[in-house]
């Protein structure tokens, strides 16, 4: 039974990264924001996750006056390097020109609690742990605000023009409110450990293509990195088998691997078997979605926390006045439902399709085998790759001119093998 009732301009259910950039934004526009939480800890955190903010993220972070914090905490600016059949891309900046856009590799352990304080502490916001969804309040078919179970809160609703589900990829917010969607089966499962004194060329994260293996490499803060596997599913039975055996014997191959068996790892080889790709509906009467409640894609891109952080901003950017009272909150709505979509519809239609644990197709192989052989095509590379480009960009006749260009002047050039004799490459 409702025990009291609390109004706000607008309801946000999960507080991690999505959620707490999302109350801060709002706020700033003058809104009154719950940031509810059903973890009572301030401290929780993600743990499945691939730490790793991407550049398209930069921007957002600047907004919300993180960067200056994320230095402090010893968060690493994301430079990287991809292993290919043709050798290693690594993208450079063009000489005289400017440095290439970056973010940070940082652990959920220290981002989480960071940006949780920090919304916190905006005016405007009350930071509500220990609040659990259990359903939505409606009137007219249009979502007023949710029903709310906790410890200290009781059984108790909060009412708000919006209410906004950050609450992940299983999000009972979009259950609630009968948000459409569509999945798409992931043809490779993952598992990852953290590690001490893990040296890695030039300190910058590695990535390994193997067709259709996928691995990285990627320092964080505190001097930990993040090793991750992400095979096909046919390599499955050997870790079900031995878990810890064959997540070391993977890395081992890996085309100059990174001397795990020197490193210490500080965590359990942790990871799942079934990711699928799901992409929702983002708006409803009254709801709007964010991060992986509103797009989940493959772990393998480590876009989640830079789609996050960009998902809050759009759908700060597009309800700031109406959520106040200054605006129409149905066609705020529709103009943050048209962003996400076109900013993201192209790329998960790309990760959805190589999700389906193939070698690379006629394209992929013209982009990466020109990106490892020339500067300029490496630099294209970085940037579709750090989201700041879509497919259309990246795809461009002049870019695929250029790409084939280079190939032309390497032809007759032998691929160099990933690894020898393990059929890995094809």
């Amino acid at each position: 039974m409702t025990q009291h009732h609390r109004s706000y301009d607008v309801v946000i259910s999960g507080a991690s990264i999505a959620g707490s950039a999302a109350a801060m934004l709002l706020a700033r526009r003058g809104a009154r924001v719950a940031l509810l939480e059903r973890r009572s800890d301030p401290a929780a955190h993600k743990v499945l996750c691939t730490h790793y903010l991407q550049p398209c993220a930069y921007p957002v972070l600047d907004e919300l006056g993180l960067i200056e914090d994320l230095e402090k905490v010893g968060a690493v600016r994301n430079e990287a390097r991809w292993y290919t059949r043709w050798g290693w891309i690594e993208p450079k900046a063009a000489p005289g020109g400017p440095e290439l856009p970056y973010a940070y590799n940082v652990r959920r352990s220290t981002l989480d609690p960071l940006m949780r304080r920090r919304a916190a502490e905006t005016p405007g916001v009350d930071l509500l742990l220990g609040h659990t969804v259990t359903g939505l309040v409606k009137e007219n078919d249009r979502t007023v605000g949710v029903r709310v179970t906790g410890r200290e809160a009781g059984d108790s609703e909060i009412r708000a023009r919006l209410v906004v589900g950050a609450d992940g990829k299983d999000s009972a917010v979009a259950k609630f409110a009968d948000v459409p969607g569509r999945t798409f089966t992931n043809g490779r499962f993952s598992y990852f450990a953290h590690f001490r004194d893990l040296p890695l060329k030039d300190g910058i994260t590695h990535s390994w293509f193997l067709e259709p293996d996928m691995a990285y490499a990627m320092p964080n803060d505190d001097g930990v990195t993040v090793v991750a596997v992400i095979p096909d599913k046919k390599r499955l039975p050997a870790f079900r088998e031995d878990l810890e055996g064959a997540f070391l014997q993977f890395v081992r191959e890996l085309p100059e691997a990174p001397p795990i068996d020197r490193a210490q790892r500080i965590t359990k080889v942790t990871g799942t078997v079934n990711y699928p790709l799901h992409s929702r509906r983002p708006t409803a009467p009254g709801v709007a979605l964010i991060g992986d409640a509103a797009l989940c894609g493959d772990p393998l891109w480590g876009v989640g926390c830079g789609w996050a952080l960009e998902s809050a901003q759009w759908l700060a950017e597009s309800t700031g006045d109406a959520v106040t009272g200054r605006g129409d909150l149905a066609a705020a709505l529709t103009v943050y439902r048209r962003r996400h979509r076109k900013a993201l519809g192209g790329h998960q239609h790309l990760a959805a399709d190589y999700a389906r644990s193939r070698p690379f197709n006629p394209f992929e192989r013209l982009m990466f085998s020109a990106a490892a052989r020339d500067e300029a095509m490496a630099r294209h590379m970085h940037m579709f790759a750090s989201r700041l480009i879509g497919p259309l960009r990246f795809l461009n006749p002049v870019a695929l001119a250029r790409a084939s260009a280079v190939n032309l002047r390497h032809r007759g050039t032998p691929a160099r093998p990933a690894v020898a004799d393990t059929g890995r490459l094809h």
